[in-house]
Parts: structure tokens; sequence; C-alpha cells
């Protein structure tokens, strides 16, 4: 069975554009790396869970804020090249960016020192218009992206498909 995540990609649309709100991983293995390395708010969850709340749940773990109540669009799941099965939504709203802070992980650094570390889940998030956000994300979460603008109507209201 492969590994379930569950993300929410947030949108705005500003003077026409469409901008989407990702982060960039922490840790040492992250440190160096800036395009294809970010990442929508996401975590794993277990089959049974409702993927919205976990979504919803991982947005505000990440990013120390609770996502904007907004209008909601839910994409089919995407199978990453690891294996791993993403179940995102997308919602319109924004973001002050101001105050926000990720929970933590613990890692032994340098392996094999014996020193365990903490590092920020995400040590930044920033918003992208959608052509530079398709360089700054993983690859395996591009598609993402696009599934985002068939949404979005050009006149810059949700699509059909929202809720």
């Amino acid at each position: 069975m492969p590994k379930l995540s569950a993300g929410l990609l947030l949108y705005r649309i500003v003077d026409g554009s469409v901008e989407v709100l990702i982060g960039h991983p922490g840790g040492p293995f992250w440190a160096r790396k800036d395009d294809g390395a970010w990442s929508i708010p996401k975590g794993e969850y277990t089959e049974g869970e409702d993927p919205w709340t976990v979504a919803c749940r991982e947005f505000e773990e990440e990013l120390g804020k609770a996502p904007p109540a907004g209008p909601r669009v839910d994409f089919a799941p995407v199978r990453q090249p690891s294996g791993k099965i993403i179940t995102a939504f997308a919602v319109r709203g924004d973001l002050d960016l101001e105050g926000t802070s990720s929970n933590t992980f613990t890692l032994e650094w340098p392996k094999g020192s014996g020193t365990v570390r903490e590092f920020p889940e995400i040590d930044r998030v920033a918003w992208f218009p959608v052509d530079e956000a398709r360089s700054k994300l993983l690859k395996g979460q591009r598609p993402l992206l696009d599934r985002l603008l068939e949404a979005v109507a050009p006149d810059g209201q949700d699509g059909s498909r929202s809720r």
C-alpha cells in the first residue's frame, strides 16, 4: 500500500495573475536546494482519515496559522515519483506571512555524530506566481498547478468544480 499524503494549495489572484503559497523544507538535506525543492503544505495520513481534515491540520502545523476560509477545489489524487499518493485541495484566500512558524522534527546531525538537532519542517514560505512556482515545486507536485489553472476561470473567479 503506498503512503498517503494530503495537502492544501492556497492561491490568490493579484492583478489578474494566479499566485500560490508554497513552502521550502527545513533541515540539512534541503538547505542548499531551491528550484525543485519546494512543496505545498502537506502531511501523511492513514486509510480512513479524512484527507481534507488532514490537509487543514498539516497547513496549520507547517505554517502556524489556520488556512483561510474560502472556496475549495478538490483535485484527483496525484502519484509522486516515490509512489506516495497526494490528495490535494486548493483554497482561494490570502494569508499574511508575518508570524508564520513551522512545527519541528528531530534528526541526528551530522549523521553518525550522536548529536540530535531540531529543525523546522518548513523553513520559509512564500507566494509565487504560478510560472515561478512551477520551477520551485517538487516535480511530482507540478501537475497541481495545471489543475489549479484549469479550475480557475480567466476572470479570476473559481471554476464550476469548486465547493
